[in-house]
């Protein structure tokens, strides 16, 4: 069911030139990929700086205003839609989920960086004034890499890739007030992980505490802390993500996706939706429809 949502399999967005990293002036981008069909998810990592321009991005159904040196971050499965003004600028890399696995020991590196944990406040950043030159040098040294046939060196794509990411997520404001990753820290990612891979079978905070050898409290205490919701907001959040980025695929029905999200009937899902959404699933739909 989840495919009834259009998916991009390839970073370049073509099947006949394929590779592990795309990098393009965003407006060149756009006149190229006219033919995008919205909303949709990638199989690849994806991000879009802007240097000037106007417009609105969606990302999970939360909607940005564009602003000049923004940055926005899509994790695998995300779903997105934009509307960008005629003149906005900037630049946009695609690249695959395992770009980095022959360069990196730590084959989960890139889930430390806060902007790829698909969380709905981490996703957009606005670049602070004393990096903008540093990030506008790198994107110019990483789209002549990977754009020039004669001097492409794969291993120092990766490096300007590591260094834009890492001078961006240096400067985030999470990283400026915790400077390590503290026990609790951890123990929220991995719950994080483990709600992404169970949410469909798993609907309990005791669940996933007990998949982290914690108690129940000791996991919302945590959640309290760091986030500001309770354990099985995050877990319901999920599962209302899910329920959402179904929806409108426009594809499905309401049976079929509550059946997709093992709701035991569609009148205890539409509840379910209603509650914590103000809206029945066939008005989501109607709302969000093309």
């Amino acid at each position: 069911m989840k495919k009834l949502i259009p998916i991009l399999d390839s970073c370049t967005l073509t099947d006949n030139k394929r590779a592990d990293v795309l990098v393009d002036r965003l407006q060149s981008y756009l006149d190229k990929h006219r033919n995008l069909v919205f909303p949709h998810r990638h199989k690849f990592y994806h991000f879009v700086i802007f240097t000037s321009g106007t417009g609105s991005h969606s990302i999970d159904f939360n909607t940005y205003s564009v602003t000049p040196w923004q940055i926005y971050f899509m994790s695998p499965g995300q779903v997105h839609t934009w509307e960008f003004g005629e003149n906005t600028e900037g630049y946009i890399v695609n690249f695959e989920r395992d770009f980095f696995q022959s360069f990196l020991l730590k084959p989960d590196y890139l889930e430390n960086f806060s902007f790829f944990t698909g969380a709905d406040l981490s996703n957009v950043k606005e670049l602070p004034i004393e990096i903008r030159n540093d990030v506008e040098v790198l994107c110019k040294q990483l789209y002549a890499q990977v754009n020039d046939p004669l001097h492409k060196n794969i291993d120092f794509q990766k490096v300007l890739l590591l260094s834009l990411l890492m001078l961006v997520e240096q400067h985030s404001p999470a990283m400026q007030a915790q400077q390590y990753q503290t026990h609790s820290m951890v123990v929220l990612r991995n719950f994080q992980n483990l709600v992404e891979e169970h949410y469909l079978l798993k609907r309990l905070p005791k669940d996933y505490a007990e998949l982290l050898y914690i108690t129940p409290n000791h996991l919302n205490a945590i959640c309290k802390e760091l986030i500001g919701a309770q354990a099985g907001e995050v877990i319901r959040e999920r599962v209302l993500l899910e329920a959402k980025r179904l929806l409108v695929s426009g594809e499905v029905n309401i049976s079929q996706i509550a059946n997709e999200l093992n709701f035991n009937d569609n009148s205890y899902f539409t509840k379910f939706f209603k509650k914590y959404t103000g809206l029945t699933p066939e008005q989501f739909k109607k709302e969000h429809s093309a």
